[in-house]
């Protein structure tokens, strides 16, 4: 139950990050395409593994945590086209993904732990 509440915590703070890039992508750089598919990816990491520390069974909490990394996967893709488009520096872009990539690594661990218990 600790590495759920780390995970938790982590993609809630993961997200707050990203609400902040969208206000800033939107305000200063005029962007609003990408912003928009990374907010929605980003904060459904966190709805999603919260949603299966209270699923009805495993298999719904394996569910909801594989979208979760599904969402993982999607986000770091819009960070990594952030960076390169130069709409971010390498130094946030990359804190931006060296968070998302933790939390990647916990949701890895996490469901394979659930698959092999």
């Amino acid at each position: 139950m600790a590495q759920n509440s780390i995970l938790l915590d982590k993609s809630l703070k993961f997200a707050a990050r990203i609400v902040k890039l969208q206000r800033y992508l939107v305000k200063e750089k005029h962007e609003g395409i990408i912003s928009k598919q990374i907010i929605r990816s980003a904060t459904s990491i966190g709805a999603n593994a919260n949603e299966a520390i209270y699923g009805i069974s495993k298999a719904d909490f394996i569910a909801k945590l594989q979208i979760s990394l599904k969402e993982t996967a999607e986000t770091e893709y819009w960070l990594r086209l952030l960076i390169l488009s130069e709409y971010i520096s390498e130094e946030i872009g990359n804190s931006l993904l060296n968070d998302c990539l933790e939390i990647k690594r916990i949701l890895i661990s996490t469901l394979n732990t659930a698959k092999h218990n």
